[in-house]
């Protein structure tokens, strides 16, 4: 029997980034285009420049409401959410209008994975200033993103480069809030998050280390005592619980675990502890995966690169890495569903 294919939600990211032309790179791929049921979803008239930028086509079918996304097509579908002010869209700057209109967009690929017309969202580029002038009272988009599934659990960005992935315990704080904010409940509940997404992106034994917070791992509490009153402990309460957590390790070193392949996962402890190690391994594959939440939903790792909209040069690694992992996710929630 033909295994499924995932049925995916894509949108264009923001207008005044260089959204399109990478869904225009993307759905270039015959292997991308083949490799899932898509429906994408925003302003047909951006659709339609950011294959002008990228000098790329494919055919795509306009409809006019929710299509089933059972029903093989082969052929991407379109469907017209939203529209451009009568000026059109303003380039290259964050507006109130673009934020609007992602929200609109993101709000409703969220309802149909939710409602299960479709297994992942995938999502072009976004701007958080633009989010917010739009009105977005949330921190960032994975916040909006639980509150508009109406989740309570944790959540965290879990950041994905070449088979390596990243969890954080804290986030968007300042650096001198980050050793009162670690817990042996949230080392715990960033290795659980890692752990459930890779396992449902068909990663079935992942390997996951732990860093440490201080200089050469604190050197046996001589530099500061985190890793062995709760980074220590936190890691052995999650080996009790059967989670593959190893750790800590110096946070110097841990990346030479993974880049070894001995590691498939790290659970870092404040924002730039991964992001630093994970954009020099290689910037330009990076993809984030809204982790936690009930949906699967993934996007390229960078921003909106204002500063390249229009030229055509814009990278598609990792909006096609965010593409497969999203079928990854998508298919075995999709198979998921059909044998319940």
């Amino acid at each position: 029997m033909t295994p499924l294919k995932p049925r995916l939600v894509l949108t264009l990211g923001d207008p005044a980034g260089i959204g399109s032309e990478l869904v225009a790179r993307l759905l270039a791929d015959e292997d991308a285009r083949s490799a899932a049921e898509v429906l994408i979803i925003g302003d047909e008239g951006e659709l339609k420049d950011g294959m002008e930028i990228a000098g790329v086509g494919y055919a795509y079918e306009v409809v006019t409401d929710i299509p089933s996304l059972d029903e093989t097509s082969g052929t991407p579908r379109f469907l017209q959410v939203g529209k451009a002010p009568a000026a059109g869209w303003q380039r290259a700057e964050a507006t109130a209008e673009g934020g609007a209109h992602c929200l609109e967009t993101l709000g409703l690929g969220v309802d149909l994975v939710k409602g299960g017309k479709a297994d992942a969202l995938v999502f072009a580029p976004l701007n958080k200033a633009s989010l917010h002038l739009a009105g977005m009272p949330q921190s960032d988009e994975l916040h909006w993103f639980a509150d508009r599934l109406g989740h309570n659990g944790s959540v965290s960005e879990l950041n994905v480069m070449e088979g390596l992935w990243t969890s954080r315990v804290t986030s968007h704080v300042a650096l001198r809030e980050v050793a009162d904010l670690i817990t042996e409940d949230k080392i715990i509940e960033a290795a659980r998050l890692i752990h459930a997404a890779q396992v449902e992106a068909g990663i079935e034994k992942p390997r996951i280390g732990v860093c440490g917070l201080n200089p050469h791992n604190g050197d046996n509490g001589n530099f500061g005592t985190e890793e062995i009153d709760i980074i220590g402990p936190a890691v052995e309460r999650a080996r009790a619980l059967g989670l593959p957590v190893e750790g800590p390790y110096p946070s110097d070193t841990i990346f030479l675990k993974a880049v070894a392949k001995e590691l498939d996962a790290i659970v870092t402890l404040y924002h730039d502890q991964g992001q630093i190690a994970i954009k020099l391994l290689g910037f330009w594959q990076g993809v984030t995966v809204q982790g936690g939440l009930p949906i699967p939903i993934t996007t390229p790792a960078h921003g909106t690169a204002f500063d390249i909209r229009g030229k055509g040069c814009a990278n598609p690694g990792p909006m096609l890495n965010a593409w497969n992992i999203a079928c990854a996710m998508g298919g075995r929630r999709r198979a998921s569903r059909i044998s319940h």
